[in-house]
């Protein structure tokens, strides 16, 4: 965990110091967590199996130029028993003033999984302005190992 929170905490440095002048936004996101496990029921083939958590963070943005930013965010997911910290950095493109575009890897610690705490995963999300401060967003994480599940998040996001 602490390593995928220090790589975080860099980048955002990073980022920060090249883009002084830039317009930067902090804000706080929260939502439901649709995760999707694909399992074998014995001679029935594949059932998908969907569990229900919550999400919650902090996220900032921050404008590099011509409708491009940069937003990384940093995200609590308690997904029945599982609770893991989620750390997407997302290349944001605004399609117009009311919608965006997110893609970019995600990297989960996971605090009690067996083994194999860090996952990288791959996120794509849309997020439709309702305010300048105010979005509805959703975004789909997939998982590049078998054990790693597909999920879907839909939540809001207020910038402070």
């Amino acid at each position: 965990m602490k390593n995928a929170v220090q790589i975080l905490l860099i980048t955002i440095a990073l980022i920060s110091s090249v883009n002084a002048q830039s317009q930067t936004d902090f804000g706080v996101k929260g939502g439901l967590n649709l995760t999707f496990y694909n399992v074998e029921e014995a001679n029935f083939g594949d059932d998908t199996d969907v569990q229900i958590g919550i999400y919650a963070g902090i996220f900032a943005d921050f404008e590099i130029e011509n409708g491009f930013n940069l937003q990384p965010e940093l995200l609590y997911i308690r997904l029945g028993d599982f609770k893991f910290l989620n750390a997407p950095i997302y290349f944001k493109y605004n399609i117009n003033e009311s919608f965006n575009v997110l893609v970019g890897p995600s990297i989960n610690y996971f605090f009690d999984f067996f083994n194999a705490k860090l996952k990288v995963r791959a996120d794509l999300g849309f997020a439709y302005n309702l305010t300048s401060s105010l979005d509805l967003h959703m975004k789909y994480t997939i998982g590049f190992e078998e054990i790693t599940p597909n999920g879907l998040f839909l939540g809001v996001g207020y910038k402070l």
